[in-house]
């Protein structure tokens, strides 16, 4: 039999260099290793998560959290694997027109916020986390999303979304203030550039989180890994073989910042030593159950909010050959 032969899309991260490089293999299968992004357009496209769970373009893809539990519970046919490439607290990604008068999170009660869509997994993330932690109700707020969703869902009734119109920029209605706030994964453009209209919900955002990790106890998830299930099918041991190798890529990446001058970042040493003394040792970890917690609160999110098809294990989302990991 020969080598397995697979396409994999990824975002490039410094934490899969070692897979784009070749620096790590995967035991058995000759992998294509695709820079494919998201929202910003790189060698192989953008738009990766639609890509994957709607056309089944690649054989393995990372895609967005949220978007996978809504196609697991669906029963549409990908599966994936405890690895989880993308991660990030909401309380840094919430931002505010600063004439808004919005000074608490509880401002932000009947006001208009944008997201990328409703499903995205940081808007999904934030809604929870606003209600969890802060007692908002996202339900009692005006919702404005930038494009279709991925998965089709029929929302709760009650629940206003309305979608922009076409041509319409989410950041610029943000600065000029026909919104009040915005969620979205990366800042957006006008934060970049320096507008003076936007600033963050949380003052202090990085204490926010520290709060939150110490409190919940994890960095929170955003992408995972996915199959398509016609490849596990025909060769369940690649899925373990591919686990196998992200964990190699991630010690090695681990190793990058031994090198103070690794990053472009002058003070890159400091941050690593101050995120070891407040997030441990690794908080990325791979795997089902150093990751129980932070799935099984995502996915209550994803109930609440009319996502989830239907209550799932944690151990359904995974192929069975990690289910022990």
């Amino acid at each position: 039999m020969g080598t397995l032969k697979l396409t994999m899309a990824l975002s490039h991260y410094d934490r899969h260099i070692p897979l784009f490089d070749g620096s790590v293999k995967v035991d058995g299968i000759d992998l294509t290793v695709l820079e494919v992004g998201q929202s910003n357009p790189l060698r192989h496209g953008s738009d990766r998560h639609e890509r994957m769970l709607q056309k089944g373009e690649f054989d393995v893809a990372e895609v967005s959290l949220s978007s996978y539990l809504m196609a697991k519970s669906r029963g549409m046919p990908f599966t994936a694997i405890p690895v989880f490439p993308r991660r990030l607290f909401s309380l840094s990604q919430m931002w505010v027109n600063v004439d808004a008068g919005i000074r608490s999170p509880q401002d932000l009660i009947g006001r208009k916020v944008g997201l990328s869509t409703f499903q995205t997994t940081l808007s999904v993330l934030a809604k929870g986390d606003l209600q969890s932690e802060y007692g908002v109700p996202w339900r009692e707020i005006d919702w404005y999303v930038t494009k279709e969703e991925t998965i089709d869902f029929k929302p709760e009734e009650g629940v206003r979304i309305s979608l922009i119109t076409k041509g319409k920029k989410i950041g610029a209605m943000l600065e000029q203030g026909e919104i009040a706030a915005l969620f979205v994964p990366h800042p957006p453009k006008e934060v970049v550039r320096g507008s003076q209209k936007i600033r963050r919900l949380f003052p202090d955002a990085k204490q926010e989180e520290s709060k939150y990790f110490k409190k919940n106890g994890f960095y929170p998830i955003m992408h995972v890994v996915a199959f398509k299930d016609e490849v596990l099918k025909k060769n369940p041991w690649a899925g373990r073989s591919v686990m196998e190798a992200f964990e190699k890529a991630k010690e090695v990446c681990r190793h990058y910042y031994d090198d103070p001058n690794w990053s472009r970042l002058a003070w890159a040493g400091h941050l690593v030593e101050e995120e070891r003394s407040v997030l441990g040792e690794d908080p990325w970890p791979y795997g089902v159950s150093r990751n129980r917690a932070n799935l099984e609160r995502f996915m209550g999110y994803s109930l609440d909010q009319g996502l989830m098809t239907r209550k799932m294990a944690v151990e359904e989302l995974f192929h069975e050959s990690t289910r022990d990991t």
